[in-house]
């Protein structure tokens, strides 16, 4: 049986069913934030920040509907489709984050699954960022057969593939792949050796049960993911979701620290929506247990808090950036 799917056998029990999940989303807001401090501390270093650079090598044209994403080509939105991004390009984004103080660089190609001659220009990219010294992550779509090897023989660390949601809220949002077909995905990601990177999204209008489903799925991978990026929704004019109302914040700090107490090893990133977030939620959200974030200027094709801004909050805070290859 795929160990990926969130079935109990005699074999693997899920450590976290919905109802204990939902129980931590209820505990008093304090209560649940001291607790969420208090694994956080067992497993990380309490004041250190893993830091990440997001660049889109292929932006816009997707044929996938997924109901937030304004690179979806059904959706009338500014994104443009672009063609891929040519090598030196990246190369010189890579420096530039690296010199910003980018551990870890990512790349994003907006496509349903990657061709074969489009695996060979990218695994050329992620070769040339391992060069540089920094941590490798991409998120192509669907992988098939023998592409996750590929990836990790050019030097591949991470590979990001999102579960979005719960699967009981799932088709609300996308209708072209199922989500069993992500989860195929992440389990050719396990299958090569790689590090997964998943997460999802919250503030698609989904309730707080359907927010205990995605983590209850993403806490009882087999292993759970390395890094687990939270994204808050970014609400796009011309994507169908563009209406729904804002998530409060307070519920967002919530689902960090209940991500941080499912996966207390896991990095739980502070991903898209940051640059809607007051400085005092974004601390509250470290204090959560969040220990890593998208930094830089863009997230594919979200604009993100400067670079300056996020060094100003991490000094005043006392936060320091990770040391490369920590995590």
């Amino acid at each position: 049986m795929d160990t990926l799917t969130q079935q109990t056998t005699s074999h693997h029990t899920p450590l976290w069913n919905i109802t204990s999940i939902v129980s931590l989303f209820e505990l008093p807001f304090m209560d649940l934030l001291y607790q969420a401090q208090q694994v956080h501390r067992k497993y990380h270093k309490p004041n250190e920040i893993q830091l990440s650079s997001l660049l889109s090598i292929k932006t816009g044209g997707c044929a996938e509907d997924c109901s937030y994403c304004p690179q979806s080509a059904r959706y009338n939105t500014e994104v443009k489709a672009e063609k891929l991004m040519p090598l030196d390009e990246v190369i010189k984004a890579a420096k530039t984050a690296k010199n910003n103080g980018s551990q870890r660089f990512c790349m994003g190609a907006a496509w349903r699954n990657p061709k074969p001659h489009q695996l060979d220009e990218i695994a050329k990219m992620i070769s040339a960022v391992k060069e540089l010294g920094m941590e490798t992550c991409v998120t192509l779509g669907m992988l098939q057969d023998g592409q996750a090897e590929q990836l990790r023989e050019a030097g591949l660390d991470y590979y990001n593939h999102n579960l979005d949601t719960s699967p009981e809220f799932y088709g609300e949002i996308i209708t072209t792949r199922t989500y069993q077909d992500r989860l195929e995905t992440l389990q050719k990601v396990r299958n090569a050796g790689l590090n997964v990177c998943c997460g999802g999204i919250v503030g698609l209008g989904e309730s707080r049960q359907e927010r205990a489903g995605l983590i209850a799925q993403l806490a009882n991978l087999n292993p759970y993911p390395e890094s687990v990026p939270v994204n808050n929704l970014v609400k796009i004019k011309g994507t169908p979701l563009y209406e729904t109302e804002n998530l409060d914040p307070f519920e967002f700090i919530r689902t960090i620290a209940v991500a941080r107490i499912t996966m207390p090893k896991a990095h739980v990133r502070l991903s898209a929506g940051r640059e809607q977030m007051e400085d005092g939620i974004q601390a509250l959200c470290f204090l959560a247990g969040a220990n890593s974030m998208f930094y830089g200027e863009k997230l594919l094709t979200s604009q993100n808090p400067q670079e300056q801004s996020d060094l100003q909050l991490m000094a005043r805070l006392d936060l320091q950036p990770m040391m490369a290859n920590h995590a």
